[in-house]
C-alpha cells in the first residue's frame, strides 16, 4: 500500500483516489501495486459492485512518474508493477467508473478506455503522448482506439499526440458525460452505486456481451508490452526522458 492512493468503500462502491497533487498524481511503482490490488480485491468480494476512479482538483492523473520508469527501464518490464496493474485492469470484471478532472496523460487517459462509464469536467484534458516520449501506446489503447473511434482520428491521437478536452471525449464517445467539477465524483459516485445495485450476475455477462472479444484485448496488451519493453531502453526514449528531467528540475 501507499499513502498515495486512497481506498474508500462505501455502500458496494470502491472509491480509488489518487492522491500525489504535486506530482499532478504521476504513477510509481507503489502507486501501481495499490491499484493492482485495489482491483483484484474489488473482483474478489462480494460486496463491491463497481469501482471508482478520481484524482485530485485539477489533476487526474499525469502518467507515469518519468524518473520511476528511467529506473524502471533498468530491470525487466515483464515484472514491472505498471504491467502487472494494466493487465488485472484489462481483465477486471467488476465495472469501472472514471471521474476525470484536469489532465489525464499517458495511463491517466489509457485506464479510462477501460472504464464502463467515464465522467469529465470542463478542465478534463486527454492525452497520449508515446510517440514523442520514444515509447508505443499501452494498456491496449493501440486496440481499443482504432474500434472505438476509427482509424483516423486514432492516427492523430497516438501518432500526433492530439489532446482532446472533455467535450471532445464525449462526442467521440469516449465519456458518457461533461460535469462540473464541483459534482463529478458525486455524480461518478451515484452512478455506481447504480450499478452496484444490479444483480451481479447479469451484470458481469452483459458487460462480458457487451465487451465482446477479451483474448483479442489481453492479446493487444501483451503485444504492445513487448514493443514497450523495446522502446522503454531505446535511445529515444532516454533522450527523452532525460530533457524531460531536466525541465522538471529547472521548473
Amino acid at each position: 500500500m501507499t499513502e498515495h492512493v486512497v481506498i474508500e468503500d462505501t455502500g458496494g462502491v470502491r472509491l480509488i483516489r489518487l492522491d500525489r497533487p504535486d506530482k499532478f498524481n504521476a504513477l510509481t511503482s507503489a502507486m501501481y501495486d495499490t491499484l493492482r490490488e485495489a482491483l483484484a480485491e474489488a473482483d474478489a468480494s462480494e460486496a463491491i459492485g463497481a469501482v471508482v476512479f478520481s484524482g485530485s482538483p485539477g489533476a487526474f492523473s499525469a502518467g507515469n512518474d518519468l524518473s520511476d520508469f528511467v529506473e524502471a527501464s533498468r530491470h525487466p518490464f515483464e515484472d514491472s508493477p505498471a504491467l502487472h496493474f494494466i493487465r488485472q485492469l484489462a481483465r477486471t470484471r467488476t465495472p469501472m467508473v472514471a471521474a476525470v478532472d484536469g489532465v489525464a496523460v499517458g495511463i491517466g487517459a489509457t485506464l479510462t478506455l477501460h472504464c464502463d462509464l467515464v465522467y469529465a469536467s470542463p478542465a478534463a484534458r486527454f492525452r497520449m503522448p508515446f510517440v514523442e516520449l520514444g515509447l508505443v501506446p499501452e494498456a491496449g489503447s493501440s486496440y481499443l482506439l482504432p474500434h472505438r473511434i476509427g482509424l483516423q482520428r486514432t492516427t492523430e491521437i497516438l501518432l500526433f499526440s492530439e489532446a482532446y478536452d472533455a467535450d471532445e471525449a464525449v462526442r467521440l464517445g469516449l465519456a458518457n458525460a461533461v460535469v462540473p467539477a464541483d459534482r463529478l465524483l458525486d455524480h461518478a459516485m451515484t452512478q455506481a452505486a447504480r450499478l452496484a445495485a444490479l444483480p451481479k450476475g447479469p451484470l458481469q455477462a452483459t458487460r462480458t456481451l457487451i465487451r465482446r472479444d477479451q483474448a483479442a484485448l489481453e492479446a493487444a496488451v501483451e503485444t504492445e508490452a513487448v514493443a514497450f519493453e523495446a522502446r522503454l531502453r531505446s535511445p529515444e526514449a532516454q533522450d527523452a526522458f532525460a530533457a524531460f528531467l531536466n525541465r522538471s528540475r529547472k521548473a
